[in-house]
């Protein structure tokens, strides 16, 4: 019976994971970072019993799913049963990626919450204005049919930020994630019920700008 390498997936997934993330590589068993702040830390924007039902529930069962997805990739040897299994690791995978970035995102309100440096300089030059971005990101986001993210993305080959949509929990990989907005509704509706567009002008509040700063100068090197 033939069998489907196993490096394939694993090494084409490792490339996704290209942001040094907690928890990444081939042989790793993936683990549920901790949060950079207290749960209570980006009230009133996000409330506390949102961030503990999304960190510790949510994406820790991403964690869960993709390692068990992962260990039965590894030990089969059924081509069949490894293509199936691809799925799986995608989303659970994706599921990890993007919230591992995501809460490093996020920052009590005031603390680092406008771009400074090259980043300003960016957005000021590919947006307007960051009031602008904000405008198109939100709509864009708010857009998005279902569950899925809006990212503010690097794209290395025209060297310029762009405003991008993934659906699920699919990973940015046609551009650099810079900054990732959750728009699944675990991530807001306790809080903000199905008023999308509440939650993407609040979140705006909770912003890391040094974080995303830190990632577009790694971006533009």
């Amino acid at each position: 019976m033939f069998t489907l390498a196993r490096p394939l997936v694993t090494k084409a997934f490792s490339r996704g994971l290209a942001w040094k993330l907690p928890g990444v590589g081939i042989a790793t068993i993936y683990t549920l970072p901790e949060l950079p702040y207290a749960y209570n830390a980006l009230e009133p924007y996000i409330s506390e019993e949102i961030m503990k039902l999304h960190h510790q529930k949510h994406h820790q069962t991403y964690v869960n799913g993709l390692n068990t997805a992962k260990e039965k990739y590894e030990k089969s040897t059924d081509v069949r049963e490894q293509i199936s299994l691809q799925a799986a690791i995608k989303f659970n995978g994706g599921g990890h990626i993007n919230h591992s970035l995501f809460w490093k995102n996020l920052a009590p309100a005031g603390s680092t919450n406008k771009p400074t440096g090259a980043l300003k300089e960016a957005i000021d030059r590919d947006f307007g204005s960051l009031d602008a971005l904000k405008k198109s990101m939100n709509e864009r986001t708010a857009a998005i049919q279902g569950s899925g993210w809006g990212w503010l993305g690097y794209n290395k080959d025209l060297k310029k930020l762009e405003i991008v949509t993934t659906a699920n929990q699919d990973p940015l990989l046609s551009h650099v994630p810079i900054i990732g907005i959750d728009i699944w509704e675990h991530a807001f509706y306790l809080q903000y019920k199905n008023v999308k567009p509440d939650y993407l002008n609040a979140i705006w509040s909770v912003i890391n700008f040094e974080e995303a700063g830190q990632r577009y100068e790694a971006a533009t090197k």
